[in-house]
């Protein structure tokens, strides 16, 4: 879906931001990457920063300019946070996502190109773009890491292809939640400890019981948390007993 998008990394000046760059690529399943006149690189700064994405690093693309860097593609999208005098097409990061991450753009070969560090691109790289690419931010702090743009566009044209990243942390609810006879078995033996250990006073249980029925019933307990909350009752009641 995302194998149309070129990133090209205009003069960029430390070989750090573009291991990042590779890094934030890989994390949203991209992979074309393209160096325009870098000052340092290869790097072990670039490797190192790139954390496990090298391979995009080795497989990288060299250009002696932007307009070697664009010749093959059919749409160029420039980054910039400056405003110009003549009118341009702009998009936000989003908004290119939803525009060309389409089967029918697919066809074509997009460049999304960043410039310097310091400075950005220049007027005339800009002049070659199609559209001029924003992020919106804090107009008052506006200036984003290298790295960090790539990433942020790079996200949502992860998020507008539809693509999902499966969690392999937890248990993924594969344990039912507790029955209704199950919780009620619960109250009666919260009750029973809350007595047990003179927190609870007769005259007073009905009303401090419903409220704990409340909380609970909102949680939606599953059995082995319920397993946790009875053991600890039962811990409770034999500590009192000692």
């Amino acid at each position: 879906m995302l194998s149309h998008f070129k990133i090209v990394l205009v003069e960029t000046s430390h070989p750090g931001n573009i291991g990042g760059v590779a890094r934030a690529m890989k994390n949203m399943g991209m992979s074309n990457l393209c160096l325009v006149n870098p000052k340092i690189f290869p790097s072990a700064d670039a490797t190192s920063r790139a954390s496990g994405a090298s391979d995009l690093l080795n497989s990288v693309e060299i250009c002696p300019s932007l307009q070697n860097a664009i010749a093959d593609c059919q749409l160029v999208l420039g980054a910039s946070a400056r405003d110009r005098t003549i009118s341009w097409p702009e998009l936000t990061a989003r908004e290119c996502a939803e525009k060309f991450v389409t089967a029918e753009q697919s066809k074509n070969k997009i460049a999304l190109v960043f410039g310097r560090e310091n400075s950005g691109l220049k007027n005339h790289e800009l002049d070659i773009c199609h559209y001029l690419l924003h992020i919106p931010c804090n107009p008052k702090f506006s200036s984003l890491n290298l790295a960090t743009a790539v990433q942020v566009v790079c996200y949502e044209l992860f998020v507008a292809s539809g693509q999902k990243a499966e969690s392999t942390i937890g248990d993924k609810n594969e344990i039912v939640l507790a029955n209704a006879q199950q919780m009620e078995l619960f109250y009666q033996h919260m009750q029973q400890t809350l007595l047990d250990i003179d927190f609870l006073h007769p005259e007073k249980s009905v009303s401090i019981m419903r409220r704990l029925r409340r909380i609970y019933n909102r949680i939606s307990l599953d059995t082995k948390e319920l397993d946790i909350l009875r053991g600890i009752l039962r811990f409770s009641q034999n500590h009192n007993n000692k």
